[in-house]
């Protein structure tokens, strides 16, 4: 079905929506009806309702008639053809009252808000520049979730995605996705987003189906969903509404590449490092560590203090581990939901800004991540707070979402690479990784800080980089 709606005006970027349609797996395609338990990884992203948000730009140089001719009936009908697969997108989350658990229901007809839009005011080419951008310049392409519904019991349903297409007439168009995290992590929304865009794309699927069957998939030894779900229960129900945070009026956002030889020159540097304190061969020098580290660093020395800093105070840093690339679990790559423990580690910050700063903090992640390996369920009881404690630090923390392993822009939809994809977030402390379009081996890093922030933390990495660049040579 098909409904008029009105302008979306944000900072003078006017989207007109064209049309909403109500997309669903093909009838008779999934079971009329079918619940899925959520596991104990689930339920932190149900309690602090985080919701992601991630926009692919592509190349479209037609008219927005033929877009609706030649593109959106393949858009919707493999969409649909996908959800029969990744129905959970298009079902409702059931948070009851106690005793009943949260679970994922799927009903037959359950749908999800697919929003055609067109760009009236804004040129494609200046958002996927390289260049800061304001935070807010993205907002009228980034679909609404509907709100939640609620029954007579108490009972919350909460329909968990949104997609919003939004074409630039003879330029492109962007493909935006809202979701609650509490349905799946950035491993299971890949594998969906990919799998559409291979059945669109009319190749042979690569993709193999999701799993849902989470009891038998997730172990729960130390029985942390009853402990979540006590937490749920007693906690006011406005929880499980999206939080909106104001934003700064003059945050920026800006998307940035490491090269190969950037990261290449990291590693050697804490490499050689390892050497000279005696710790070859003990310490994790991935890209991800090395990567980190530099971001880690640049972002508290550029950060505008209004008092002199604390250099003995803990400076945290938060990261979050797939469970799928844990040996010692065994989780399949397809399984679909919530996989990732938290991981967080501190530094004094007179460390981090010294000399060896970007060695410490490498020193400090790369063993936190061996500690995992070793003991994956170590500290999986401070799921639940994790959020909370990084939410009390303010400045004291910085923390990390997203990985190149997702392998963002791969996803061809049949007319090539994205020209860009990134997600979309508007806290100061939060840093995005992806992989990068073009730049093979590269690392595609996204921030969003203060414009004077965003200078100097520019300006910082840049001369980090040429002096690591000397260094190695």
């Amino acid at each position: 079905m098909a409904n008029k709606m009105n302008n979306h005006d944000d900072h003078d970027h006017k989207v007109k929506v064209i049309e909403q349609f109500q997309v669903g797996p093909p009838p008779g395609s999934v079971p009329i009806s079918i619940s899925i338990p959520f596991s104990f990884f689930d339920l932190p992203w149900l309690f602090y309702s985080v919701t992601t948000k991630r926009i692919f730009f592509y190349e479209f140089p037609h008219p927005t008639t033929h877009f609706f001719q030649k593109v959106l009936p393949n858009l919707k009908h493999s969409l649909s053809l996908t959800l029969q697969h990744f129905f959970p997108f298009s079902s409702k989350i059931v948070f009851p009252p106690k005793p009943h658990t949260p679970h994922i229901l799927y009903s037959e007809g359950d749908t999800l808000p697919f929003i055609v839009a067109e760009s009236t005011t804004t040129n494609l080419n200046n958002l996927v520049s390289d260049t800061p951008r304001d935070v807010t310049c993205l907002h009228p392409f980034v679909p609404i979730l509907p709100s939640p519904h609620a029954l007579e019991d108490g009972t919350l349903l909460i329909s968990p995605m949104a997609i919003q297409v939004t074409i630039f007439p003879n330029y492109g168009f962007t493909i935006c996705i809202n979701f609650y995290h509490v349905i799946a992590d950035g491993r299971s929304f890949h594998n969906f987003i990919k799998f559409w865009a291979s059945i669109c794309g009319s190749r042979e699927n690569p993709i193999a189906l999701p799993l849902h069957d989470r009891d038998m998939i997730i172990q729960d030894p130390k029985g942390l969903k009853s402990i979540f779900l006590e937490t749920l229960w007693n906690s006011p129900r406005k929880s499980t509404l999206t939080i909106v945070r104001d934003v700064p009026s003059d945050m920026v956002r800006h998307s940035f590449v490491l090269r190969n030889d950037h990261v290449e020159n990291l590693k050697k540097l804490v490499s050689a490092n390892c050497q000279s304190h005696g710790l070859v061969g003990t310490l994790h020098v991935s890209t991800f560590v090395v990567t980190c580290s530099l971001i880690w660093v640049c972002k508290v020395k550029s950060e505008v203090m209004n008092t002199l800093p604390n250099d003995d105070e803990d400076l945290y840093f938060y990261f979050w581990v797939d469970c799928r690339y844990l040996a010692k679990l065994k989780i399949p790559l397809t399984y679909f939901g919530n996989c990732l423990i938290n991981a967080n580690t501190a530094i004094k910050r007179n460390k981090l800004v010294g000399q060896n700063g970007i060695f410490e903090a490498a020193v400090a992640i790369g063993n936190k991540i061996r500690e995992l390996q070793s003991e994956p369920y170590k500290n999986v009881d401070t799921l639940m707070s994790c959020f909370s404690k990084f939410g009390s630090m303010e400045q004291h923390a910085v923390a990390i979402a997203g990985s190149p392993k997702f392998d963002a822009y791969e996803t061809d939809f049949g007319w090539g690479k994205p020209m860009l994809s990134e997600v979309l977030q508007a806290d100061s402390r939060l840093f995005s990784l992806s992989d990068c379009r073009e730049k093979e081996g590269g690392i595609q890093v996204g921030v969003a800080l203060g414009r004077t922030q965003m200078h100097k933390f520019n300006s910082i990495l840049e001369h980090l980089l040429a002096d690591i660049a000397i260094k190695g040579e």
